[in-house]
């Protein structure tokens, strides 16, 4: 695990509700995540795990509640001036430039963060427009230098999977949602994104979306369990691995298992 509980609060949602129609799949969450810790969300498919990833991010916008992100209320600011506030995030579905090189969509997911001096369509990167330094920093904490000038459609599922993270990193986040960031991985993809998740509490806040219960108790500072759009327990890896409603609900041998 990660850090100490001790820290402070990085984001605080209080009693987040999100209906679309008649149907409500956040029905009063609230979560309090510290900052420099990794907080995963777990839960049953239908538990309503990415659509309060979505409000928290502002890809939709909630009902009703409270979202405060590094002492500012952010409820009703657009997803893009959240992610100048300092927040980013992976997706379920791999979303890359196939044709382009690793460096190319790093280089171009820098430049997003660099929007009004970034893109310049007459003349090719060069100097500081390059961003040279970041872009290598992010291929070596990727395990990707090797394969900087390989095209992305080129790379297996999972080394796509931390590029992805890669591009999300490069706007220099204080807190970045991941949703199942391990999903579709082979074996021998998932302990290097394991490694990767871990490493990156050093620098950042990681709100975890993961099915993989061997990888989540491993990693997690703290575990949120949501069931129906609300929290049904959270609390330290060992409290929700011996917790019965927990067992009882929905994970059984996943959790006293390990690995799903």
């Amino acid at each position: 695990m990660t850090t100490s509980q001790t820290a402070a609060p990085l984001l605080i949602a209080e009693q987040v509700i999100k209906r679309y129609g008649k149907f409500t799949a956040v029905n009063g969450v609230s979560l309090t995540v510290a900052a420099r810790t990794i907080h995963s969300v777990i839960g049953p498919n239908g538990a309503g795990k990415t659509t309060l990833f979505h409000t928290l991010t502002g890809t939709v916008p909630l009902t009703s509640g409270r979202i405060v992100f590094d002492g500012q209320d952010i409820t009703r600011m657009p997803d893009h001036q959240r992610v100048r506030r300092g927040i980013a995030r992976s997706f379920q579905v791999t979303s890359l430039f196939g044709r382009l090189s690793v460096r190319e969509n790093l280089r171009l997911a820098v430049q997003g963060a660099h929007a009004a001096s970034g893109y310049d369509i007459w003349h090719p990167p060069q100097g500081a427009r390059a961003h040279a330094e970041q872009i290598d920093a992010l291929l070596a904490r990727l395990q990707l230098t090797a394969l900087a000038n390989r095209g992305a459609a080129e790379l297996s599922h999972g080394q796509q999977r931390r590029l992805e993270v890669g591009m999300a990193l490069a706007a220099r986040p204080k807190a970045l949602f991941l949703d199942e960031p391990t999903s579709g991985m082979g074996i021998d993809d998932l302990d290097a994104m394991k490694a990767l998740i871990r490493s990156l509490a050093a620098d950042h806040t990681v709100i975890l979306i993961e099915h993989n219960m061997g990888i989540v108790m491993d990693i997690s500072d703290r575990i949120t369990v949501m069931q129906q759009g609300r929290v049904l327990v959270e609390g330290a890896p060992e409290e929700i691995r011996n917790d019965e409603r927990v067992r009882t609900a929905y994970l059984g041998n996943m959790i006293t298992g390990g690995r799903q």
